[in-house]
């Protein structure tokens, strides 16, 4: 379990690289100049897939199809979601300086993760053997449908031959495999691990299934405007696809080959409610105590965090509870941290949310500002957290903490510490938008 060493002698894990492809932007970059300008990337839906006997559905698509940085055998081979896992983990693998350093493949592990799979091609599959014949349907169905398809296609990608997992915990599977990463590094069985999230599922049955549930917003005439996290007048998620990579690794590993460090993952904390499969805790019980287990792990005090970027997925229920289990830790608006929820504008990524969100979070360290909240003119009833919105909020030079928590429907709860370290000197400035 985390937290078993004491922290002077436990393995530091760290960020070095970082890729993603969200609904706001085809990588890093992109995706967070949007974030901090407030952008949204929710819209409606279109496509043969969206019949006109359907009502009109809303979701957040990537601004950048994978296709054109796939090979030709990638696109023809991988899911959707594993040609969005292997985009974001591409740019991460180059953005830590992997694509050209010497990295021993024996020493180097995948943990991504999906909530679902595939579900287009499980559904592809059917379709045509319904329409078709048992011998028409594509031969790779199974491989593509698989949830560890993605992982399978990022390992292959870096060549990582110490293990590749895919943890499944629901809407908080990327986060999940960010704390599976730390782990693998901290027992000293890898020196490297490419870890996170992805996921495809703006499927009509899908949509169908969280409309049944009355959990997605019925704002479809004004996407803009439909997700609205921690707000009054919330009505509901919107869904999104997307993915978020990052490379973790020991400190030491890192420091020995020049790497630049983006953060350290100091502490990881996860819990269950034990309380229903689709709602949370609304004592928000669950919450508060990953987020006890990840502060507690990191050796961090509660009023030293700075920012906190929440799961914040509209829902009445899900912020309510989270909204609780933040004040529980933190205290009241005023007292406690920043929070900032980036579903608001990429919209609700299920598997994925949590790694893409996670870059955002260390992005708040690295750059010293939380990007605003979209939609948000004034708090729901018990919402006293300190939500962003507006424009972001710059952090002060001793902020170096801050926290991502992320929850899923099974009563998972999963919570992550960062910490922003001193810069090197050789280490270069980087650009902060204003």
């Amino acid at each position: 379990m985390p937290g078993n060493l004491p922290q002077q002698d436990r393995t530091k894990v760290v960020v070095t690289g970082l890729g993603e492809t969200t609904a706001l932007g085809g990588d890093v970059a992109g995706t967070w100049e949007a974030m901090l300008r407030g952008e949204n990337g929710v819209r409606l839906l279109d496509g043969e897939q969206w019949t006109e006997d359907m009502p009109p559905m809303i979701g957040g698509r990537v601004r950048t199809e994978p296709g054109p940085g796939l090979e030709h055998k990638q696109r023809r081979r991988l899911s959707r979601s594993a040609q969005l896992a292997v985009t974001a983990a591409s740019e991460a693998w180059s953005d830590a300086g992997l694509d050209t350093a010497g990295v021993a493949s024996g020493r180097v592990a995948v943990v991504v993760s999906a909530a679902l799979g595939d579900l287009h091609a499980i559904i592809g599959g059917w379709e045509a053997l319904r329409s078709r014949s048992w011998n028409r349907v594509p031969p790779l169905t199974v491989p593509m449908s698989m949830g560890n398809g993605a992982a399978g296609a990022v390992a292959l990608l870096v060549n990582a031959r110490a293990g590749v997992h895919a943890t499944v915990n629901a809407c908080s599977s990327g986060t999940q495999a960010l704390v599976t990463a730390a782990e693998l590094i901290r027992r000293g069985e890898v020196d490297v691990v490419v870890a996170g999230g992805t996921e495809a599922p703006l499927h009509p049955l899908v949509l169908a299934s969280f409309g049944a549930m009355r959990a997605l917003s019925k704002r479809v005439d004004d996407p803009a405007s439909a997700s609205r996290p921690f707000d009054a007048e919330r009505d509901g998620m919107v869904l999104g696809e997307g993915s978020g990579i990052l490379v973790l690794e020991s400190e030491e590993h890192a420091r020995g080959r020049g790497a630049r460090i983006y953060a350290e993952l100091a502490g990881v904390g996860v819990s269950s409610d034990a309380y229903d499969m689709v709602q949370p805790d609304p004592s928000g019980a669950g919450t508060a105590a990953a987020l006890r287990a990840s502060l507690a792990d990191a050796g961090v005090r509660p009023e030293e965090v700075a920012h906190v970027n929440a799961n914040g997925t509209a829902t009445l229920p899900g912020d309510a509870a989270e909204a609780q289990g933040l004040r529980s830790v933190f205290g009241g608006t005023g007292r406690g941290p920043a929070v900032s929820a980036n579903k608001s504008m990429t919209g609700h990524s299920l598997g994925a949310a949590g790694a893409v969100e996670s870059i955002a979070t260390i992005l708040a360290l690295h750059h010293g500002l939380v990007p605003p909240t979209r939609n948000f003119t004034r708090p729901g009833d018990g919402v006293l957290v300190d939500v962003v919105h507006g424009g972001p909020r710059k952090l002060g030079d001793e902020q170096n903490v801050a926290v991502k928590n992320s929850a899923g429907f099974g009563g998972h709860n999963v919570a992550l510490t960062f910490r922003r370290l001193p810069r090197p000197l050789t280490e270069p400035d980087v650009e902060i938008l204003p």
